[in-house]
């Protein structure tokens, strides 16, 4: 289990490959499941060009690690990983990456999605978008995941 918070870019595919080469027993999963979420150039009908993305040092870091336990509660993962960005970001950068790597599929596939749910709705992160016109506005609610 582990949870990174970067800010400046990261290759979430990179992570991937170094997460599973370095900390999985080869061979021990049957199934790895990820997700890598990018910042995209619109939201509520806006242009967006940037985001600041702040959170509150310590506690994202505890609560993002409760999500981990409680997927781990919930399945039988060997591992999950998260890795999120804070700081200013920019249109395409990767944002968040989630991973759990199980026996069998269904368990990473289930646990991948509860662990970016609950991300979105748990974890104390605020974000200020840059809009096209140059205006800014923190952003008050998620795009619904479901």
């Amino acid at each position: 289990m582990a949870v990174s918070l970067h800010d400046a870019p990261f290759s979430p595919w990179s992570m991937l490959a170094d997460y599973e080469s370095t900390k999985l027993a080869h061979g021990a999963a049957g199934a790895c499941a990820s997700f890598v979420g990018t910042m995209r150039d619109h939201n509520e009908g806006d242009a967006v060009v940037s985001m600041l993305l702040e959170h509150y040092p310590g506690m994202t870091e505890r609560e993002l690690e409760a999500i981990e336990a409680d997927a781990a509660a919930r399945w039988p993962l060997l591992a999950t990983l998260i890795a999120h960005r804070v700081g200013d970001i920019r249109v395409g950068d990767p944002i968040v990456l989630c991973a759990c790597w199980s026996s069998h599929r269904k368990a990473a596939f289930e646990a991948c999605r509860f662990l970016m749910e609950e991300l979105k709705s748990r974890a104390p992160f605020w974000k200020k978008e840059t809009l096209a016109s140059g205006a800014s506005r923190w952003v008050e609610r998620n795009t619904p995941g479901y």
